[in-house]
């Protein structure tokens, strides 16, 4: 364990925005097929009952093959419907963040067919294909860009899972043509929607998996804020339970091994993604893992906010999707409010009263990784890391995590208000 010397709590002048709460918006008719049956009636009702919640946003995910077809074509009346669909969001009260290239929703694809069989090309470093990305994004963001309620644009709901294992049919690619591609797709965002919150969203292999080209350096570096997608059933409810510990803690671990490669020390993390998926969280335990997760979270510093997955169930007259996926809303499809949805309706409305400002963490866990971080499996759950920084925090330590690289610049350690550092021997042996 080090001290640095003459180190002071972050955030003396530092003062965030409380955190934000909201769901990702899957409608209770139709799934995100709705799009092709838009009926703005069945929408408005679905979001009267997210309001009714106390959120105050939602994310939306336009289909990408709905939304542009063939490759010069951006179907000007499925992006109308996307502008009425926010516009119906702010008069009640909800901002809405938007998914650009949807890409990849509850196990299923959706790539435009000019992007696949006869046509197959890599989507990450095809021109032509690059060319038709940043059109559609550009068109979206423009479209919306006047709108109050817009938050900004996300480019693809966890469009890092086309990138390698174990998709059954990866477009592959190096870290460096990841973040060639990020960074054009997001000043595409940029052009269309100037000064909004752009970001983009991977799945948590770009924590957790060894060489994966999506790095957790891209993640927290490029765009306007970190996105992280804490999901238990990833071997961690598996492993250790769905009431234990870790289990619960899971979320807020993301949120703080994602600040370990921050360039800004307030960088703003949003928990993009989280939710209680059945059957590794009971259903009569939803309530309670939400109570816990949600807790967590909030004790780390500089959290933009919280988005549940998700709002309403998806109709079991849909086929084929996981069992986990049909149970996941806050309300089920006939607009009824789960105890999931009641609890984090219960937490929201306690923080309309009390804004959270949780204390900087001033133990700092040591993660050896390169910015690459082509060992990152240290970090998944079972890994050496991650039991380190769960033996640490059940001890009552409020870990953060910094890269070896930075754990002796004093003014890395003092901007993000970190007093002591431990190593991952020093936590075991603790």
């Amino acid at each position: 364990m080090t001290t640095p010397q003459g180190s002071s709590p972050a955030g003396a002048g530092h003062r965030a925005a409380a955190p934000r709460f909201g769901v990702n918006y899957t409608p209770s008719e139709g799934w995100f097929h709705h799009w092709l049956d838009f009926d703005l009636d069945a929408v408005r009702a679905d979001l009267d009952s997210i309001a009714a919640l106390g959120m105050d946003h939602i994310r939306a995910f336009p289909l990408w093959p709905v939304f542009q077809p063939n490759r010069t074509l951006i179907r000007p009346r499925a992006v109308e419907q996307l502008v009425r669909l926010v516009d119906a969001a702010a008069e009640r009260g909800l901002d809405v963040a938007v998914d650009g290239l949807q890409g990849h929703l509850s196990s299923f694809d959706f790539q435009p067919s000019w992007t696949v069989t006869w046509h197959r090309r890599n989507i990450f470093t095809d021109p032509e294909v690059l060319d038709g990305q940043a059109a559609y994004l550009r068109t979206l963001a423009s479209a919306l860009a006047d709108r109050p309620g817009f938050l900004g644009m996300t480019l693809g709901n966890e469009i890092n899972q086309f990138s390698g294992d174990p998709h059954p049919d990866p477009d592959r690619i190096n870290p460096g043509q990841a973040e060639r591609w990020l960074r054009r797709m997001l000043t595409a965002c940029e052009e269309g929607a100037p000064g909004r919150t752009h970001l983009h969203a991977a799945y948590d292999a770009a924590w957790y998996l060894d060489d994966h080209p999506f790095t957790p350096a891209h993640a927290a570096r490029l765009g306007a804020a970190t996105a992280v997608h804490s999901w238990v059933f990833n071997g961690t409810a598996q492993r250790y339970g769905p009431d234990s510990f870790a289990t619960g803690q899971h979320a807020a671990y993301m949120i703080e091994l994602s600040k370990a490669w921050a360039e800004d020390p307030h960088r703003p993390v949003w928990l993009q993604e989280v939710g209680a998926p059945a059957p590794h969280i009971a259903a009569e335990r939803a309530a309670d893992f939400t109570r816990t997760t949600v807790a967590a979270a909030l004790d780390c510093p500089d959290l933009w906010g919280v988005t549940w997955w998700c709002s309403h169930d998806v109709d079991r007259s849909l086929a084929d999707f996981p069992e986990l996926e049909y149970s996941l809303g806050l309300l089920t499809t006939g607009r009824e409010v789960k105890p999931a949805g009641r609890e984090l309706a219960r937490v929201v409305a306690e923080l309309r009263t009390r804004e959270p400002r949780p204390r900087p963490r001033t133990t700092a866990l040591v993660l050896d990784l390169p910015d690459e971080a082509t060992g990152r499996s240290v970090c998944a759950p079972g890994g050496v890391f991650f039991e380190a920084f769960m033996r640490l925090a059940a001890d009552g330590a409020r870990p953060a995590v910094v890269l070896a690289s930075r754990a002796a610049d004093r003014d890395h350690l003092i901007g993000r208000g970190i007093t002591e550092t431990v190593t991952v021997d020093g936590a075991v042996r603790a």
